[in-house]
């Protein structure tokens, strides 16, 4: 492989720019890390920590064979992702998900990038558009970018960057839950990576209760907007509260939903609604409210989550919470390569560029630094193919799904990964099988589309 004498500039030392560094850097090119905390510190990050995880600890599913999410995962792995390695070496057990420790999911980011030959970290905050001898720069700010930054960003892009705000849920100390009324289970006794099907504190709420609880959000006064703040949330992050004002039962097809969970305090009644608890930390010492992300002022946060059976003393590490985050209208601004169409010095990465989640931003990285990289080395890139995630993904942020309509252009929203943002493909029932149900051909077509995206990836992989 060539070296380089041109150096990658990555502005933002989150999941997004930390992947796209050790990407470029394991090219032989010589990379600029960016960080600005601690020396600037955001409304939402507690640590100077590269990768810190902010909202949740959990990278979701990670079942690659029926899952899209999973799927992202074991593409990044065949890629040599440091944020998967980093997961994969600080795993706790959270069911069929991948939950990790995040001071070790941070520290081993940390430690792995300040020891790479080809790795400076920065500490400081880019303010402003990027200089002009920078010639080849990934902007992995963030949905937090600063906004000296932010407002470059949007100089300079002829577009207004749209925005939307994240609530973070909160964390409860383990001895203050009340282990007479909640209990362990993994949801359908589902045992994933470094789990044993017992893996969630499930807190079990009868029909009685689970109104006077809507009822008590409903009521709770909330953090109240700006007027530059009034927009539209992410319908895969709204708070507690709004998704109970769209309707008293909603919560209990969210995230309050009782399906596949059993009572042994009660087996004979169903629970009514179940708030889940997934564990935080390596120690078990603290536990998060699953989907409990929530606008709610500090001071009604307590009083109404007490009202939860088991957690009628719980005593909070952290309440919930709000930050604000910013995106680009990506299918209008960006190139398929990930380039400001208007300034292509400049390439964008993570959560910026319109997709939603940690494990989404970490591969829009992983592909920007393998860009930036052929770039820097004067080598060819060959884009992801669109059978895979990565390629999925990279559609979506780019328009390359969207061709001339104008309309959807306009209407770009975050998008999680998911297989509906994969080509369809044909499945015939299997030989043998009599009944063939709709169910059963939804799951055969899943792992149709998991099998040759890995296929895709591996070949594609090998070009790079």
């Amino acid at each position: 492989m060539k070296n380089s004498s041109e150096i990658i500039h990555i502005i933002g030392g989150g999941l997004a720019g930390t992947e796209a560094a050790w990407q470029a850097a394991n090219r032989n090119v010589k990379v600029m890390l960016y960080e600005m905390r601690p020396t600037k510190m955001t409304p939402a990050h507690l640590t100077e920590g590269l990768g810190e995880l902010v909202c949740s600890n959990s990278l979701r599913s990670d079942d690659h064979e029926y899952n899209a999410v999973g799927l992202l995962h074991e593409e990044m792995r065949r890629c040599n992702s440091l944020i998967m390695t980093a997961a994969d070496k600080n795993m706790l057990p959270a069911g069929g998900a991948l939950a990790v420790d995040r001071q070790g999911f941070s520290a081993f980011i940390s430690e792995t990038l300040q020891a790479h030959e080809n790795v400076t970290i920065i500490r400081e905050e880019v303010a402003g558009l990027p200089p002009a001898e920078w010639e080849n720069v990934i902007v992995a700010s963030g949905p937090l970018t600063s906004e000296p930054l932010a407002r470059a960003i949007q100089e300079i892009s002829g577009e207004d960057s749209l925005a939307f705000f994240d609530a973070i849920a909160p964390i409860i100390h383990d001895e203050s839950i009340d282990r007479s009324i909640v209990w362990a289970q993994s949801r359908y006794d589902k045992i994933g990576p470094s789990g044993t099907g017992a893996d969630y504190l499930n807190c079990p709420l009868n029909e009685e209760q689970y109104h006077t609880f809507i009822d008590a959000l409903l009521s709770s006064e909330s953090h109240k907007f700006h007027e530059w703040e009034n927009v539209p949330y992410f319908d895969g992050c709204l708070p507690i509260e709004e998704m109970a004002a769209r309707g008293r039962e909603t919560l209990r097809f969210g995230p309050m939903k009782p399906v596949g969970l059993t009572n042994p305090h009660d087996p004979d009644n169903r629970p009514y609604a179940v708030v889940q608890l997934r564990q935080d930390n390596s120690l078990g010492t603290l536990w998060n409210m699953v989907g409990f992300q929530t606008k709610l002022k500090y001071r009604n946060q307590a009083e109404i989550f007490r009202l939860i059976p088991g957690l009628n003393n719980a005593e909070f590490a952290r309440l919930g919470g709000l930050h604000h985050n910013t995106f680009l209208n990506s299918p209008k601004v960006l190139s398929a390569d990930l380039r400001l169409k208007k300034q292509p010095r400049l390439r964008f990465a993570g959560q910026m560029t319109g997709v939603e989640g940690y494990v989404e931003s970490a591969a829009i990285g992983l592909l920007a630094g393998r860009m930036a990289a052929a770039d820097a080395l004067s080598e060819q890139f060959e884009l992801p193919p669109a059978t895979t995630a990565h390629g999925a993904l990279l559609a979506h942020i780019t328009g390359g799904h969207l061709g001339d309509d104008s309309a959807k252009l306009r209407s770009f929203q975050p998008m999680n990964i998911n297989f509906g943002l994969l080509p369809d493909i044909e499945v015939k029932k299997p030989e043998g099988v009599k009944r063939w149900r709709k169910a059963d051909r939804k799951k055969v077509k899943k792992k149709a589309v998991s099998d040759r995206a890995l296929s895709a990836i591996d070949i594609w992989n090998k070009g790079q």
